[in-house]
């Protein structure tokens, strides 16, 4: 993904930046009978594609609640809390810079969210220091941060409701919903059912990729007699790799290719762009860990054990690494080609600065711990030490 980002400036900034701009825009149209779907590439990816990556987002949303770590409930509660303040805290923070511009405020939701691939990446460069319950805390985090983007997405950035579409789009979730209930594994009846969803969503003006969420959150997750084979399972461990190697940088690579001649110094420093970057850099370590300790002190949730309020800080810068659906959200956003270019400048440069900030943390905060634990050791052993002198 990183590679597809750098490649997607070099193209966008360069003697190609025609031919990007033409693949870009290259129509793209599907027709069956009176059905006409027509959107340029870039959409068909936006809109197309990224259902397999929302696919995979709903699959591990309902493996966590059902047997992952969020099955206690107060455990459970604090990533919730913790995202509900890291989504509250930037908008607020991006509102409160934008208040006076109509436009600018459509992108109150860009620094919202956390992208999971790229936090858990950069966690993963800690490697053995990192204790499980911290890389579960913040993929459950960044899941719930995914659950309210998906949320705003759908209410707040679709295209005008349509009752008709929106009719198919309840039939096809109700079909969904009987087979889970049967504990369906027919593969082709999902996909089925699931294209109809998309088309429905696409016409209703719900953000279509969107349909990716409730067909992971029907796919049942254990079948009586065969336990030994979850559908779930199976369907997220195949997924996986295609949304990782091949969608998720195709998207980066058509969604991040900013071409510097539309940004200006007005607005690379104008308010959407500060908005966003301080939203990300800012708020969501400040919103995480506020929520945090509010939740803890009403008592509504609690720190699992092995997570501690030093390793819970230094986790939160990470928070604000706002990247796919950040992008996500500014293109759905602002009309705007300037705005647009600007904003999607800022969620690089706010999740960078957001990358060093919390892996650097992290990495003088365990430095602090193995420090410490060496020198509870030392003062052990000298204790020791003593103690069998002074028997002797």
């Amino acid at each position: 993904m990183l590679g597809a980002i750098a490649l997607a400036l070099i193209t966008a900034n360069s003697p190609l930046a025609p031919y990007y701009e033409a693949l870009h825009h290259a129509p793209i149209h599907i027709r069956l009978g009176p059905l006409l779907i027509e959107r340029p590439l870039a959409q068909w990816i936006n809109q197309g594609l990224m259902v397999f990556f929302f696919l995979l987002v709903g699959l591990e949303i309902k493996r966590q609640f059902l047997e992952g770590h969020l099955s206690d409930s107060r455990h459970a509660m604090l990533p919730v809390i913790a995202a509900i303040g890291g989504m509250a805290a930037p908008a607020l923070i991006y509102v409160s810079i934008n208040w006076s511009n109509a436009e600018a405020l459509r992108g109150w939701a860009i620094p919202t969210a956390t992208d999971i691939v790229l936090a858990i990446g950069i966690l993963a460069l800690l490697r053995d220091r990192v204790p499980v319950v911290l890389r579960v805390f913040l993929t459950a985090l960044a899941i719930f941060d995914d659950i309210g983007a998906v949320l705003v997405i759908g209410v707040f950035y679709g295209e005008g409701v349509h009752t008709t579409p929106l009719i198919v789009v309840a039939g096809s979730t109700l079909a969904l919903l009987v087979l889970n209930r049967l504990r369906a594994t027919w593969v082709a009846a999902y996909v089925l059912i699931g294209l109809v969803l998309w088309v429905g969503m696409l016409k209703s003006g719900v953000d279509s990729a969107l349909a990716g969420v409730v067909i992971g959150l029907a796919v049942p997750i254990r079948v009586s007699g065969r336990s030994h084979r979850s559908p779930l399972r199976v369907v997220e461990r195949h997924l996986h790799p295609w949304c990782a190697i091949f969608i998720v940088p195709l998207f980066a690579f058509f969604n991040a290719g900013i071409s510097f001649d539309r940004v200006t110094a007005a607005t690379a420093l104008g308010p959407v762009a500060i908005g966003v970057a301080l939203a990300l850099i800012v708020g969501k370590p400040l919103g995480i860990v506020t929520a945090s300790w509010i939740g803890i002190r009403l008592g509504v949730a609690a720190l699992p054990p092995g997570l501690t309020w030093n390793t819970l800080i230094a986790v939160a810068p990470l928070a604000g690494i706002g990247f796919t659906l950040s992008l996500f959200v500014s293109v759905l956003a602002f009309r705007d080609p300037a705005i647009s270019a600007s904003a999607r400048l800022a969620i690089l440069t706010g999740s960078t600065i957001s990358a060093v900030i919390g892996l650097l943390w992290l990495h003088l905060h365990f430095r602090r711990q193995k420090e410490q634990s060496s020198s509870n050791k030392r003062a052990r052993q000298n204790d020791c030490s003593a103690s069998k002198i002074n028997k002797a």
